[in-house]
């Protein structure tokens, strides 16, 4: 199309200029040329001719050509467009195929998705159904009970509406024959009380105190460190420990074992530890159950003895030696319960009570403790009038629960009660073992001798022993009791601790005010410390006038 354009605009230049110069020729004028001869003119015209012939038929070539090129480029974009278009229909076939391959695969996967869904509606829906039902019987039942509380209430509202009524009848009864209204009657009553009470407190306070010790009751709470079987301390390496000698210093090794193997089986069977140390020809053992050390101790002495320290010998011995221990704890219930003169016991009470013969606290052995506390209460109670054999038998068997206080929860009185009451003892028996430290009130006047005769025993001199240590520490812990006071001006802890003496200032402190302080300070010794027998408590006030006569 392009060429058809410049042939086009070439032609019709031409014939332009031919006309121009035509004109120019025919019409006349001052520019004109002369025309001096005819065969001049003629040679114009055929150059007119032949340019206007060689025109036209470059127009029709080129016309033609043209024609011819357009046919062909026709043809050529007819055949274009059908294979396009026969590849476009063949390309949407195959996108119409996968297309369809791609729709019923997602609609068989949403079918299959549908159907789950669809069987886990069904199981929820199943549980709902169940759970509702579950709920109905609950409502109904908690509806019934509701019912049934709602008749009890109605019927104790009732009552109490009934007993209001009563009160307010006698109430105004009293009222009526004492002449006086409620608070009129509680206003009388407290001057009074205010009035009479401020002098007369420290006047009853030491009365009671004077009443208390004509009776001959003692007035000693024993506090006993339970933790002393149980805890590390300072006083429990002396009586948690035992010593085995040796006959070398070789025997260590052979008790060690190969790789440590002999020890390990030891203190696993026999549940002990086994010290060694840099002691010379001595080995330790360690354990807080008085009852398995002294079975690991009776064992280690044989094996030293036996010579064959071995895994199989251990174990053997353990179990000879723990049948054997067996026996001496009956024996020494047996015995004690002998001396004591206390018959009727339990085989089991026995058993329990031989066990003490393995503890002790602060040095004491407390089976020697409790026949000798058995014996006291037995001579106070024939002084007094009171039943000796069941003060006897309490008073043996008082302790009885720190042969298992390392196992059970709870003070040994307690325990040693509850014990004594699964095996059908007395209960009067019971209360006696219960009370001796005062967790309980005591029922009898039994159970007053047996609280005295164990502080008889535990108090007397030589009866318990303490470490340096531990006695410097409770006479400062005495002293600062004291000292804590407001008014206190000094005190001083004597006679080894057994009494405390505080010195107040009398400007702030009256006589009824050292009253309290002596209590307050008594009762927080017995709260917060640790110590046998008993401690006393004065408080010293003094008032001096002094003048110079010139």
């Amino acid at each position: 199309m392009e060429i058809l354009s410049k042939g086009m605009e070439s032609v019709s230049f031409s014939l332009y200029r031919s006309q121009a110069l035509a004109q120019s020729i025919i019409i006349g004028g001052e520019g004109l040329p002369e025309v001096p001869d005819p065969s001049v003119g003629l040679t114009w015209w055929m150059i007119v001719l032949s340019v206007i012939v060689v025109v036209a038929v470059i127009v029709l070539a080129v016309f033609l050509f043209t024609r011819m090129l357009n046919s062909r480029f026709v043809r050529e974009q007819q055949l274009d467009a059908e294979n396009i278009i026969l590849v476009a229909k063949q390309r949407a076939q195959q996108i119409e195929t996968e297309a369809m391959d791609k729709a019923l695969k997602t609609i068989n996967e949403g079918e299959e998705e549908l159907q789950k869904r669809r069987n886990e509606v069904s199981r929820e829906s199943d549980r709902v159904q169940k759970r509702r039902n579950e709920l109905e019987t609950r409502v109904e039942k908690i509806e019934q009970r509701e019912s049934a509380l709602s008749k009890r209430q109605s019927n104790l509202d009732k009552r109490s509406n009934e007993i209001d009524k009563m009160a307010s009848k006698q109430l105004d009864e009293l009222q009526r024959v004492a002449s006086m209204t409620v608070e009129e009657a509680k206003a009388e009553l407290m001057a009074a009380v205010e009035k009479d009470s401020r002098n007369e407190m420290a006047r009853i306070i030491r009365q009671v105190e004077q009443e208390a010790r004509s009776e001959g009751e003692k007035k000693a709470r024993e506090i006993i460190v339970t933790a002393i079987q149980r805890v590390a301390s300072d006083q429990v390496a002396e009586v948690t420990t035992s010593t085995v000698n040796l006959p070398g210093e070789e025997m260590k090794g052979r008790i060690v074992g190969r790789n440590g193997r002999n020890i390990r089986a030891f203190e696993q069977a026999a549940g002990v530890d086994v010290i060694v140390d840099d002691t010379p020809e001595a080995v330790m053992i360690s354990c807080f159950d008085p009852v398995r050390r002294e079975i690991a101790k009776r064992a280690l002495d044989r094996l030293i003895l036996d010579g064959r320290i071995h895994p199989a010998n251990i174990e053997k011995i353990l179990r000879d030696e723990e049948k054997e221990v067996q026996k001496l704890i009956v024996e020494a219930g047996e015995e004690a319960a002998f001396q004591a003169g206390v018959v009727g016991l339990h085989p089991e009470i026995i058993k329990v009570l031989g066990r003490l013969k393995y503890r002790t606290s602060f040095g004491q052995n407390q089976l020697a403790h409790s026949v000798e506390t058995a014996k006291l209460a037995s001579v106070i109670a024939s002084e007094l009038g009171a039943d000796v054999e069941t003060a006897r038998k309490g008073a043996l068997l008082h302790d009885i629960g720190k042969a298992m206080d390392h196992n059970t929860e709870g003070t040994h009185a307690k325990i040693g009660a509850d014990f004594c009451k699964r095996y059908g003892t007395n209960m009067k028996v019971v209360n006696i073992i219960e009370a001796h430290h005062h967790e309980v009130d005591q029922d009898s006047i039994e159970a007053v001798v047996v609280e005295a005769a164990d502080a008889i025993s535990g108090a007397r001199p030589g009866a318990r022993r303490e470490d340096l240590e531990f006695y410097i520490k409770r006479l400062r812990t005495l002293e600062e009791i004291a000292n804590s006071y407001k008014g206190v001006e000094n005190s001083f802890a004597i006679q080894a601790g057994r009494e405390v003496r505080i010195i107040v200032t009398p400007e702030e402190v009256d006589d009824l005010a050292a009253t309290y302080m002596a209590r307050d300070i008594a009762h927080q010794i017995e709260e917060t410390m640790q110590y046998p027998g008993q401690i006393k408590v004065t408080v010293i006030r003094e008032s001096r006038a002094i003048e110079y006569a010139k």
